[in-house]
């Protein structure tokens, strides 16, 4: 506030009011995984925004939505490497037991706690599919 950073001000508030109308709306105080979640959403928000801003030849409300993608990822545990994600998916597949697609749901369901706020599981489901032949 005081170095007068008015776009990432922006941002961080937008975050706070979404974790302060999530306690409010549910009546509950919020854990780390809470706010892991909420963050992740703001996050798939801005990436679909930019998508669409960037398709309207709006490039000025792209770079304002990458710029508050940045401030957020800021609040994210480290992301994994893709070998550690290869890995994660592999030992998920082998604990379920899953044979094909049809198991995806099975696999997905161990991994989403499991790399919740680590990784985009849209990107982990891709590589889930392709590991299971779909």
């Amino acid at each position: 506030m005081r170095a007068k950073e008015t776009a990432r001000l922006g941002a961080i508030r937008l975050l706070l009011a979404a974790m302060k109308q999530r306690e409010v709306d549910e009546r509950i105080e919020l854990a780390d995984t809470d706010v892991l979640s909420i963050i992740e959403k703001m996050m798939k928000q801005r990436r679909e925004s930019v998508t669409q801003y960037e398709a309207a030849g709006r490039q000025d409300l792209a770079d304002a939505e990458k710029f508050e993608m940045g401030v957020l990822t800021a609040y994210l545990p480290q992301q994994m490497g893709d070998a550690d994600i290869a890995a994660a998916v592999a030992a998920a597949i082998a604990e379920t037991g899953a044979a094909g697609v049809k198991d995806m749901g099975k696999v997905m369901a161990l991994l989403k706690p499991r790399l919740a706020g680590r990784a985009d599981l849209a990107g982990v489901s891709a590589r889930v599919k392709a590991k299971l032949g779909g």
